[in-house]
């Protein structure tokens, strides 16, 4: 089992626990946002907690039915997770933050930077999504998908059983190209997909409508009034890297690094680079 050198609180909600890392005593506090799917916090910021916390006072919640936020009862939907960050920064009493995203997490970073901006001092969006669109015969395959527990459940499960076919599905579609710790990575995976299985997250099937994206942040996103990061990978297969440029000339002032040779897991992939972004950003 993957280890977890991390101090964690849980906080009680009517739904279930919710887990949350935490890190570093001083400094201003920065709120990590995990992605979706076979994700947690850990395998997201498993290198950037520590790099932050030497600055900052870090929290990187586990998603409901993600790592250690399990059982959880209810759908997490878009609206649910928008309410778990209010109960991180309540729990806390963190009147004033940074957000981090990633994919997932970038979307709820967006959107609680539109809907709370007092609260959020500044955003580093990660490959977000949220500001995606599909043709129509796409689109109607990707809603199907997303309603069929055979197709996002099952089929994914089957897939990725095997330490193999996790492996596989790392090297085509998070991390493109060979890097240090993809055995730790590949352990991770199958942990989770072990312990909370392998289909999608319900804010992933949630967000996307018979005919167009529940979930469409893009119209919206020029009411965000922090200063915005925007990161993202050129070899991204999730998330189209001119979906991530056209959002962020969409924010007033953003900044967009596009960083070449990563995939969406850009924040695995190129720890450093992505730490040496974050950092300087947040200083």
């Amino acid at each position: 089992m993957t280890a977890d050198p991390h101090e964690r609180t849980v906080i009680t909600r009517p739904e279930g626990p919710l887990s949350v890392v935490t890190a570093g005593d001083h400094g201003t506090p920065v709120v990590l946002l995990s992605g979706g799917g076979r994700d947690n916090a850990l395998l997201s910021w498993r290198h950037l907690i520590p790099a932050l916390a030497r600055d900052h006072r870090v929290f990187a919640p586990d998603w409901p039915k993600q790592g250690r936020s399990r059982p959880w009862r209810g759908t997490a939907d878009h609206a649910a997770l928008l309410s778990v960050v209010d109960t991180v920064l309540d729990h806390f009493a963190l009147e004033r933050v940074a957000l981090v995203g990633l994919s997932q997490g970038g979307a709820l970073t967006l959107a609680y930077a539109i809907e709370h901006p007092a609260r959020v001092d500044r955003l580093v969006a990660i490959a977000p999504a949220g500001t995606l669109s599909f043709p129509p015969l796409v689109h109607q395959l990707l809603w199907l998908t997303a309603r069929s527990r055979f197709l996002n459940t099952t089929l994914p499960g089957l897939m990725l059983r095997s330490r193999t076919g996790v492996e596989r599905f790392v090297r085509t579609t998070l991390i493109p190209e060979p890097v240090p710790d993809l055995d730790a990575i590949v352990d991770e995976i199958v942990q989770e997909s072990r312990a909370n299985g392998s289909g999608s997250s319900d804010w992933q099937n949630a967000s996307i409508g018979f005919t167009r994206m529940n979930v469409d942040l893009l119209p919206r996103l020029s009411a965000i009034t922090c200063p915005a990061l925007f990161v993202q990978g050129d070899r991204d297969v999730g998330v189209d890297p001119r979906r991530t440029a056209a959002a962020a000339a969409r924010v007033p002032g953003a900044r967009l690094e596009t960083i070449e040779g990563a995939g969406h897991w850009v924040n695995r992939q190129c720890p450093d680079r992505v730490e040496a972004l974050v950092r300087a950003f947040l200083a």
